[in-house]
């Protein structure tokens, strides 16, 4: 009789699973990108320091951006495309700095804070009770205490370890903390949506200064992809983490400020005085950079529309370098196609992930992507945790995105797009010394793994959408 019982449990609980499978399966296909073909394709707008630019002035630095570079259609129906999923303008004038790595980018950011006149705002998915994030707080107080208004956004669920009482020194300052999307729906502001959540890495200083990437407030960043470690050491070993952000200067620092204040006003934060937030923008440099904001708030992600129609008008090669890559059929057929029309695909994931069911769920996608031509490199010696775009060596991105479902349904994400060759040949250099480091995935080795990891990956892909 217990024996009968069992196996009734058994076969209700597997019919159960089998159920939710079959739902899983039959749940459509959320709308992500817009229908671009409905987009007519417009001139091609550039902003400056002091608004605007004359179509005679756009027409000059698109002159230059193609001088000496490859065939692409990035600057023609691409742009114009962009500037219209997107509506951020193309910011000239500005200074772009390449960070790799954790303690690079820590020192980059302590720098600017300590230099702070008037205020800064700040951003994070996750901020952790560590010598980093305690360094980060002294900081942050520090310079509240001597008059320069200071912002902070972390996201509740991303944070959800870092005790409450972490932030209450911030708080008696008089920082203003803002916690995103309590967990607790009884501290929810508007509506409690558990699975919305603010996955950017912002850091604004005095309206000049901006700080875009992949890297969160946490020590396990201590130790570089190169092992070597900055000034603090990881509470978690000496593993290796591999990521990428951006410092920039100049007139786009006003477009991410725009993003930090809307998320500040819909998250209903005390109210900030915008006025004292814009500083009269200066060119800082030569780099052409565009800001984007994407949230699940809008009809589709933003970042993902435009890198899809980045990809689609690809010539000669597309190198991502990206932490979680659990693609949806729109990116799977956009990177297949490339590869079958002759552009070099490239593909650098970890070979190592914090999480098994993306783990798998990403290595499900091969076969196809493996058959079609694109190239899959796994980094080897470190945990790649980067997110970044370079497309016919002049189109670039640097931000928060991973290209996975939750990135473009669920999350809040802000990305910097740059254009040009000058730094589309550093992020060439960075991309082939990752490269050193990385294991390229042959076919013909790849249909050889065990029947158990592709049992694992046929499980695992049934549950995209959601990891």
């Amino acid at each position: 009789m217990c024996i009968k019982k069992i196996r009734f449990v058994s076969i209700a609980k597997f019919a159960a699973a089998f159920g939710l499978v079959l739902l899983i399966a039959c749940t459509s296909i959320p709308t992500m990108v817009p229908d671009m073909a409905m987009h007519p394709a417009h001139s091609v707008q550039f902003d400056g320091a002091h608004g605007p630019l004359t179509a005679k002035q756009g027409k000059a630095i698109l002159a230059r951006l193609k001088k000496n570079g490859a065939d692409t259609n990035i600057f023609d129906r691409h742009l114009a495309l962009e500037a219209e999923i997107v509506g951020s303008p193309l910011v000239v004038g500005n200074k772009v700095e390449l960070l790799v790595d954790g303690p690079k980018t820590y020192n980059a950011m302590f720098a600017a804070i300590e230099k702070a006149q008037d205020h800064i705002n700040m951003e994070t998915y996750i901020i952790e009770d560590d010598e980093i994030g305690r360094h980060f707080i002294d900081l942050l107080i520090s310079k509240q205490l001597s008059g320069v208004r200071v912002n902070l956004i972390y996201d509740s669920v991303g944070s959800i370890s870092t005790p409450k009482e972490f932030f209450k020194p911030l708080q008696a300052s008089g920082v203003n903390v803002l916690e995103f999307n309590p967990v607790n729906p009884l501290l929810a502001r508007k509506y409690w949506q558990v699975n919305r959540r603010d996955h950017r890495k912002l850091l604004i200083v005095d309206g000049q200064v901006a700080f875009v990437g992949g890297i969160n407030i946490s020590s396990v960043y201590s130790s570089g992809s190169s092992g070597s470690f900055g000034r603090f050491k990881s509470t978690r070993g000496n593993e290796q983490w591999r990521d990428t952000h951006v410092r920039m200067a100049g007139p786009v620092v006003s477009e991410f400020q725009k993003l930090f204040m809307a998320t500040w006003s819909e998250q209903n934060g005390p109210p900030l005085d915008a006025s004292v937030y814009f500083p009269a923008p200066a060119d800082k440099g030569n780099e052409v950079v565009r800001a984007i904001g994407s949230s699940p708030q809008e009809p589709y992600s933003q970042i993902y529309a435009t890198l899809l129609s980045a990809i689609n008008s690809s010539e000669t090669r597309v190198f991502l370098t990206n932490a979680y890559f659990v693609p949806d059929p729109q990116l799977l057929a956009a990177l297949k196609e490339a590869a079958q029309r002759g552009v070099d695909v490239r593909l650098l994931l970890p070979e190592k992930i914090d999480s098994a069911m993306v783990y798998y769920a990403s290595r499900s996608y091969y076969d196809e992507l493996l058959s079609a031509g694109v190239k899959i490199y796994q980094r080897q010696d470190a945990l790649l945790h980067a997110k970044t775009a370079l497309i016919d060596g002049v189109w670039s991105t640097i931000g928060s995105t991973n290209l996975d479902w939750r990135s473009f349904l669920y999350n809040q994400e802000i990305d910097a797009i740059i254009l040009g060759q000058g730094f589309g040949a550093q992020m060439q250099d960075l991309f082939e010394k990752d490269l050193e480091s990385s294991k390229l995935v042959t076919l013909e080795a790849w249909r050889k793994r065990p029947i158990g990891s592709r049992i694992r990956e046929m499980a695992a892909r049934l549950w995209a959408r959601w990891l």
